[in-house]
Order: structure tokens, then sequence, then C-alpha cells
């Protein structure tokens, strides 16, 4: 999985013009497929051993250590409103950056890099649920349902999703 990760961030976009492609990181949060752009993940592991954080806000699970960095680790599945993850059941980060700070994005599996032409993407539905319509940006249908396109900013801004 490690060498999956590697390749995973080792890609960026691939080509530019009318046909431009950009290339999405892809995984899944309880039965949902979501993708942000490669350029956003910064790498992928497995799951690591986290640090609790008293009195802070429930979608942080609390801090690890990445190579000598501290890094807000943000449950998903909380951020998103979805049921827990058993205790002891495997998770994956998927580490990014934003505005100068790390964060890992604590996720259920992690798929490919996946292609997407602007011509795939669509609105998001208004019908979408608050904690979804927030962080969506657009989805692509794919074989296998839909691949909902998140905003990272606006991923980890769990003030909003307290309010």
């Amino acid at each position: 999985m490690i060498a999956k990760a590697e390749q995973l961030v080792a890609r960026g976009t691939a080509k530019t013009g009318a046909g431009a492609e950009q290339e999405y990181v892809t995984f899944r949060v309880g039965a949902q497929w979501l993708g942000m752009p490669v350029l956003a993940v910064q790498e992928v592991f497995t799951g690591h051993s986290i640090a609790r954080v008293p009195l802070a806000p429930k979608e942080v699970q609390g801090f690890l250590n990445v190579r000598g960095q501290i890094v807000t680790a943000v449950d998903l599945r909380t951020r998103l409103n979805l049921p827990q993850r058993a205790a002891g059941e495997p998770f994956m980060n998927v580490v990014v950056r934003d505005q100068g700070e790390l964060f890992s994005l604590l996720v259920d599996e992690v798929g490919d890099v996946q292609a997407v032409t602007a011509g795939q993407l669509e609105p998001p539905s208004s019908t979408l649920d608050g904690h979804w319509r927030e962080v969506c940006e657009s989805v692509v249908r794919r074989d296998k349902g839909l691949l909902v396109v998140v905003n990272v900013r606006e991923l980890l801004n769990v003030a909003a999703a307290a309010a």
C-alpha cells in the first residue's frame, strides 16, 4: 500500500487546454467515494497512533507525529456526519497541506488516481445534506457510482461544521 501511495502523490496534471484533465486521488469514507486534486495530497499511509486532544472539536481526532511534524487528524466520518468506524477497524491517512499546516484526513480506504476532464464534472445536487453540500465542489459519474469531488479547505473547516 505504501508503494501505491508514493505513486499517487508523484503524479500531476495530465494535459492543459480545452480537453484538460485533472487528476484526483480517490478515497472511500463509509460507502461513498470522494476525490481531491492530486496536487493537494502530500502523502498517504496506513493508520497511525493518534494522541487525543482534550476539548478539541469532535471532528479533530487528535495529533500525530509524521517524521517530526505535528499533524492534526480530522475524522471524515465525523466531519461528514456518517456513522463512526468500529473500534479497531483499520483506516488510512491522507495528508494534505492547507495554509501552511498539515492535516491528516482519516478515511476508510484509498483508491487510485482518476483522470477527469472538465466535461465530466457535474454540479452537486441541491438536495445534498448540508454537511456534504458545503464540502462538495462537483460530482463525476463512474461505472461504480458517483465520485464526490471535495474542496479541501471547506473539508477542513471544522468550525463551520460545528455551527
